[in-house]
């Protein structure tokens, strides 16, 4: 490693380039205000909000100078006004897609109606204008919104938040903050500050000497207020002089700090070009403090490996050996007694790469099938479409297969129409034969089954019978009721209902090919005579039994047959149980309530982060051969190599607040906890820093050794200690610890519902070494 030498200094020539950053951005929103569509926005026009068909009121909507900020308002006298960023904004939909725009179709042309699709679990906003012209110029103007800020880099967005800020805390709106105001400001943004401190970069800010800071005198003062210690203690080790990494001195930083390999001295330029905001550094070919800052605060300088945030998996194996991202009671948006069904519920989970949708089947009036939780109080949809909102949403963000999981309780006729609606919304996409029209024996590949819809559900025969054999009187046959039977968990009425048998029309039964659903009699009835196509059901607590019983079986059932697991029926919160039990046994289809956020949620968003969020994470190899692993004895395996994980919690960045009581400053703590086989469960947790969410430090060092590293999920909690009850939850952050990048690393936080809380994050140090 090169000497180390000098002393840092903020009046560096290679810094003062980045003032100009912030004028750069000014200069983008300008030319964002020319374009005709935001100048519209920026006039702001007249729209219905619709609320139901019988809520329907005119508001007055505007997008803010800042081009990021809209508000609307009554046209009524009075200040009353909402506002939402551009940021919440995850899609937005054209025409009447959505319930309640389709409940005002034949009022409201389609051409006028558009949908607001926010972030999280906030509802979504139906907008109806006054004209198609003026509908399409908002859709375009918004897009052109997200897609600038979707090109933002952290740097951009940070200088966003701080504004964002600034304009909250404006109250009168005259764009100026006196020191009183900041100190309230402070409060409000999670810091507690020493008032002597805060005066004295108050005044170094105030460049205008007005007592008063305008918007970027505010920009330069949290600068200054948020001076990264820590990182630059890292920068001071490795400057030879100072003032700026070297390309020697960053080879070595990535070498030795980042355990990067390959040609270092190409990857230490490239990072210099992508990331060094000051042009005279780039000429000497080096990298300033800043962009330091920007190279650790951007996704290759993030805790997640971005070579497998893309599809890096072999997709060309059977479904089997697949974890599927699935989905329990995909219809309700609440719970499930008295729970709100809707077809929203299948476009969220959808276009979260989920790629198993539960349909719960029922008869309705006039002929038509609903879907619904059977005998509660939750409201009722129709089946037809539930179909077509997975028509249009099933490929979105996921090319792969999509499976119906269907539980049917309806009657033969409105099965029949069901299979009608079924062959005739989704058509082509719906896989209604094996791939190449002959009798196969193993599961198709996500990759050969890319654009299809599969049904899961009671078929009537076997596959075989579909090439030659006979099915009695050709109309319906009768299936045992399995899914009613799994859904019970009584011992009594459980062998009473396994006597009962449904009448199944042949027209639904021919919609299923490869997921038939049926009873489980045993691992050692399932290895002697079940088909590759069938699939079992079980609740968790059955699941659970077999795991305990007969662990290594288990796993062993599943590298040839599909398993789906569901939370218990006695979870009328619609809870989750935790998945990781369930994929220790290689159960593919762990069934989840999408609806409900905490930590199930968490573990499902970290293991499907990876492979391109499409869905499929294919099994470890022990998890698809014949061997035998048994998750409670990882240490039975062939080749089986622990290994130890040390993981230093430096600091963490711009918390948010728990309590929004004025004077209330988190006490933050970090915990981190490994989810894994029985042996890898583990979690330990930092000390708390008392009245700081804004920049807390800790060097708190944790250490865990991993038996199971393939199967391992690595979990940061950020917590608000308290001292008299349960620790508030800050944010978290969860990914598979195969897919960890070593080093020093951020770590952005995600809020309690998965959506990301800019600028929040957790500054780490990152170690792994085998263990002998």
């Amino acid at each position: 490693m090169a000497q180390r030498r000098g002393a840092f200094s903020t009046e560096s020539p290679l810094l003062k380039d980045d003032c100009m950053r912030r004028d750069e951005m000014a200069s983008t929103g300008t030319g964002l205000q020319a374009d005709e569509d935001i100048q519209s926005m920026l006039v702001g026009t007249v729209m219905r909000k619709i609320k139901s068909r019988a809520w329907k009121k005119q508001r007055y909507f505007k997008l803010e100078d800042d081009c990021m900020t809209i508000w609307y308002k009554s046209k009524k006298a009075g200040n009353d006004r909402s506002t939402f960023s551009v940021l919440d904004v995850e899609a937005i939909r054209e025409g009447h897609q959505s319930e309640v725009l389709l409940s005002t179709a034949d009022e409201f042309p389609a051409e006028r109606c558009f949908t607001l699709v926010f972030r999280g679990r906030r509802g979504n906003l139906d907008l109806v204008a006054e004209s198609a012209e003026e509908a399409e110029s908002w859709i375009r103007g918004l897009r052109k919104l997200i897609e600038n800020v979707e090109n933002m880099d952290e740097q951009e967005k940070l200088d966003q938040w701080i504004s964002d800020w600034f304009k909250k805390a404006d109250k009168n709106n005259d764009g100026r903050m006196n020191f009183k105001e900041v100190q309230d400001l402070l409060k409000m943004m999670n810091v507690d500050m020493n008032e002597h401190h805060a005066l004295r970069l108050f005044t170094m800010a105030d460049k205008s000497q007005s007592r008063t800071l305008e918007d970027d005198e505010f920009v330069h003062f949290y600068k200054m207020l948020t001076q990264r210690e820590d990182v630059l203690r890292v920068f001071q080790k490795y400057s030879s002089d100072g003032q700026k990494l070297s390309l020697s001195d960053l080879e070595d930083f990535l070498r030795e700090e980042q355990l990067e390999g390959g040609n270092l001295q190409q990857r230490a330029k490239q990072l210099i070009e992508r990331y060094e905001p000051s042009d005279r550094a780039k000429l000497l070919n080096a990298m300033s403090f800043d962009g330091v800052l920007m190279y650790l605060g951007s996704a290759e300088g993030s805790v997640f490996n971005p070579q497998q945030r893309g599809v890096y998996q072999d997709m060309s194996q059977p479904l089997c050996h697949y974890f599927i991202s699935s989905s329990h009671n995909t219809y309700l948006m609440e719970d499930q007694l008295r729970g709100h069904s809707s077809v929203e519920g299948y476009i969220r989970a959808l276009t979260r790469g989920c790629r198993c949708v539960e349909v719960d089947c029922w008869d309705g009036a006039n002929g038509e099938p609903i879907v619904y939780h059977g005998h509660t109080f939750t409201s009722k949809i129709f089946f037809k479409d539930v179909v077509s909102a997975v028509g249009n949403y099933a490929f979105k963000v996921s090319e792969y297969p999509v499976i119906l999981s269907i539980e049917n309780h309806c009657s033969v006729g409105q099965q029949r129409v069901m299979a009608h609606h079924l062959n005739n919304i989704l058509g082509d996409k719906l896989l209604k034969s094996t791939l190449d029209g002959k009798a196969p024996g193993s599961l198709p590949s996500p990759e050969e089954l890319k654009g299809k819809i599969l049904l899961k559900a009671k078929k009537i025969g076997g596959l075989e019978d579909d090439f030659g054999g006979i099915v009695e009187n050709g109309l319906t046959g009768e299936v045992s009721d399995d899914d009613a039977v799994a859904e019970i968990e009584d011992d009594n009425l459980h062998r009473e209902s396994r006597k009962s048998k449904q009448r199944l029309s042949k027209e639904l039964s021919d919609c299923v090919v490869y997921c038939k659903s049926v009873n489980f009699n045993s691992f050692k009835h399932s290895r002697l005579h079940a088909k590759f196509y069938e699939v079992t059901s079980f609740t968790e607590s059955k699941a659970r039994k077999h795991l305990r019983e007969a662990g290594a079986e288990f796993v062993h059932h599943n590298t040839r047959q599909l398993t789906r697991v569901y939370p218990s029926g006695f979870r009328t919160d619609s809870s989750n149980f935790n998945p990781q039990e369930m994929w220790n046994a290689g159960c593919q289809i762990v069934a989840l309530n999408f609806q409900t956020a905490g930590e199930g949620m968490d573990l499902n968003d970290g293991l499907f982060s990876q492979n391109g969020c499409c869905g499929y994470i294919l099994k470890p190899p022990f998890m698809r051969d014949e061997k035998r692993f048994n998750p409670e004895m990882p240490q039975n395996l062939d080749g089986y190599c622990p290994i130890s994980l040390t993981v230093q919690i430096i600091s963490g960045q711009q918390l948010p607040k728990v309590n929004m009581k004025k004077d209330s400053i988190v006490d933050p703590l970090v915990r981190v906890e490994i989810h894994g086989v029985p042996m890898d469960q583990a979690k330990q947790e930092t000390r708390y820093i008392e009245n700081n969410g804004f920049n807390p430090v800790w060097y708190d060092t944790l250490r865990f050794t991993i038996h199971t590293p393939e199967l391992a999920l690595v979990r940061f909690v950020v917590e608000d200690y308290d001292k008299a009850s349960r620790n508030d939850f800050v944010g978290q952050y969860t990914l598979p610890f195969i897919c960890m990048q070593q080093g020093y690393r951020h770590i952005y936080l995600l809020s309690r519902d998965g959506t990301s809380i800019p600028p929040s994050s957790i500054f780490v140090h990152i170690r792994m070494t085998g263990l002998e």
